[in-house]
């Protein structure tokens, strides 16, 4: 099983465009609410953002593009809202696999998907299926995802795969190769639209070492002027992964770029 490094155990390449962006999609609702439309037309307006931003990270050379669509507690919204969104998420699967593919990108699906009817599940696999050797950009949907379930189902795995494993045995990269993201390195940069401030219990492991952005603009606004904005603000950050500013300019006088 392939799998990346933790950056808690090596110190992950530097550049100024983020190899892995994942993004929390907030204030579709709110961007409906505030032009006294019902709540999902929030979401379907959001559709267009979701587009412009994964051909402008692919056009940038980012490498993989992780977006949060429908998080293990969305469940609790209100039904008509949680079944609109499913209609959307099998829609929209429907009208993109065919331009992902056209584009050369390849698209995953993380989460438990097991909880969405088959037409959901089916259709997510045939997209894998037609987006898996494309190789410009990888596209991952989090659906029925949660960060601690993600540790949860890793560990489980982990345990199954190696029966009388010894507690000394779990490391951090035998964990990091059972989670759902095993395939991409570990975000560079974490986007959250709409004004919160948090998290959200997404891709807790992986956001370790993340630099971490929050912007007051809605989902559905979010273009591509604001991409290159986050991207500004990523490209003056100090990633020092526990070393001191002092290492960080001897090493880059020992390897000049």
């Amino acid at each position: 099983m392939t799998s990346h490094a933790s950056s808690t155990q090596t110190i992950p390449e530097v550049s100024a465009i983020p190899r892995h962006v994942a993004i929390v999609m907030d204030g579709n609702g709110r961007w409906a609410s505030k032009r006294l439309m019902p709540r999902v037309a929030g979401h379907s307006e959001g559709l267009g953002a979701v587009r412009k931003i994964v051909e402008e990270c692919r056009k940038l050379g980012v490498q993989y593009l992780t977006v949060f669509a429908f998080s293990s507690e969305n469940w609790r919204r209100p039904p008509e809202e949680v079944g609109f969104l499913m209609k959307l998420f099998l829609k929209s699967l429907k009208g993109e696999v065919s331009r992902l593919a056209e584009n050369d990108i390849s698209l995953r699906l993380i989460g438990d998907l097991s909880r969405f009817d088959s037409a959901i599940q089916e259709m997510a696999q045939f997209s894998e299926e037609k987006t898996a050797g494309c190789k410009g950009l990888t596209f991952t949907i989090a659906a029925n995802y949660g960060g601690r379930w993600d540790i949860l189902q890793a560990m489980r795995q982990c345990l199954a795969n190696n029966p009388g494993l010894q507690p000394e045995q779990v490391t951090e990269d035998l964990l990091t190769s059972y989670l759902s993201m095993a395939y991409a390195p570990e975000p560079d940069l974490f986007i959250r639209t709409g004004g919160e401030q948090r998290v959200s219990n997404f891709l807790l492991w992986q956001l370790a070492y993340t630099e971490l952005y929050f912007t007051d603009v809605l989902w559905p606004d979010f273009d591509v002027a604001h991409l290159h904005r986050a991207f500004d603000w990523f490209s003056q950050r100090e990633r020092r992964f526990g070393r001191t500013s002092a290492q960080l300019a001897s090493a880059g006088a020992d390897n000049p770029v």
